[in-house]
């Protein structure tokens, strides 16, 4: 919504009716008429800067109380190399951009966000001369940028790249239309098949295609390797309550499974380590503090340094939770709930970031959810 959003102010028509949306652009974007809010996107964010850095007109792009504290400063950076205005406050929003981007070379790191490299990749055919973006360090989340990738080559755009995704060069050229069926979610379906594992009987998850560029898909390889049953058909996920065991594993390709690896880790009978943490205290909250806070607060002990978390299962006992407004720490912690008598999510709101039905989805399934 924070994309259409912006997108309509820029001159975007976008028209929704069921689960299909046509957008129409006119080859041109316009100035909009005050800043642009991302709410608490920060996808959003660093995508539209780098869309707003191909206009002649300074923009501002802002957001919620959140957003303001997501780093941008890296893709800002490039964009200046790139030969686009852009200030930040002190290397956060609000953003101040202005085009047009020139072309050139750009070095950018790859263990900060995914998002700058897809970001600079999705305005650089809409600069004045060809692209080079060139990785600097490893690049983390790489799938996300295979999405982009593919993406592109759908709507027309030719791009060269190394194998290790470490050096990209796109060379200027139009957008074409195209006609796009986007795949289920297999990042907010993760919450339902965790607590299917933990706490259910047996649950199917459909529309999650096994052939997918999505990173989150892993989580079946996590469910697998923790002892979890589970089986898979055309589309769809079944998963049934196991004994699981403890895991050893890397999150630095899949960030956003940590919290719900978490909450699988607590109610194991064993010692978990999770790696690959570093990124996630610059998430919509400081992931690794709040799931260390909240597992502590259900009795759950954890030991911390800077890349990796272990956590020693236990039977989590009742609490109250502050989710920090992170969507996906409420869904953790949700699903975490049932497995003890009683858990309370404040600000419950926040899962309709990414999955609005969450709670009824997971009222459906048995669970007793009271709204208060």
């Amino acid at each position: 919504m924070a994309t259409f959003d912006g997108l309509s102010r820029l001159g975007v028509t976008i028209e929704r009716d069921g689960e299909s949306t046509r957008v129409t652009g006119f080859g041109k974007l316009r100035k909009p008429s005050e800043p642009i809010s991302c709410k608490e996107s920060g996808t959003t964010l660093r995508f539209m800067t780098a869309v707003c850095s191909t206009i002649p007109h300074e923009v501002e792009i802002s957001g919620g109380s959140s957003l303001l504290k997501r780093p941008v400063k890296d893709l800002a950076d490039a964009l200046q190399v790139l030969g686009a205005a852009c200030t930040t406050n002190g290397g956060y929003p609000p953003v101040h951009v202005k085009g047009p981007l020139k072309g050139g070379a750009v070095t950018i790191p790859g263990g900060i966000s995914s998002q700058y490299v897809s970001a600079l990749m999705l305005a650089a055919p809409l600069a004045e001369k060809p692209v080079e973006i060139v990785i600097s360090g490893r690049l983390q989340s790489r799938s996300y940028v295979e999405m982009t990738l593919h993406m592109q080559d759908m709507f027309g755009v030719r791009s060269e790249w190394t194998d290790d995704l470490t050096h990209f060069k796109i060379t200027g050229g139009a957008y074409s239309p195209s006609l796009v069926r986007i795949e289920g979610d297999w990042s907010s379906a993760a919450f339902l098949l965790a607590a299917a594992a933990t706490a259910g009987e047996k649950i199917r998850v459909s529309g999650l295609h096994d052939e997918t560029l999505q990173a989150d898909r892993c989580l079946l390889d996590v469910i697998d390797k923790m002892n979890g049953h589970l089986s898979q058909d055309s589309g769809s996920v079944v998963v049934e309550k196991s004994e699981l065991k403890p895991i050893e594993v890397d999150v630095s390709d899949c960030p956003d499974l940590f919290p719900v690896i978490c909450a699988m880790s607590a109610v194991v009978d064993g010692v978990s380590r999770i790696e690959g943490i570093r990124r996630l205290r610059i998430k919509e909250s400081n992931r690794v503090l709040a799931m260390t806070k909240g597992l502590d607060q259900m009795g759950i002990k954890t030991e911390e340094s800077e890349d990796f978390i272990i956590i020693n299962g236990d039977r989590p006992k009742r609490a109250t939770i502050d989710p920090q407004n992170d969507h996906r720490i409420a869904m953790a912690f949700a699903t975490l709930g049932l497995c003890t008598d009683e858990v309370t999510i404040l600000d419950a709101e926040c899962v309709s970031k990414s999955y609005p039905s969450f709670w009824s989805d997971l009222e459906s399934l048995g669970a007793e959810v009271m709204v208060h």
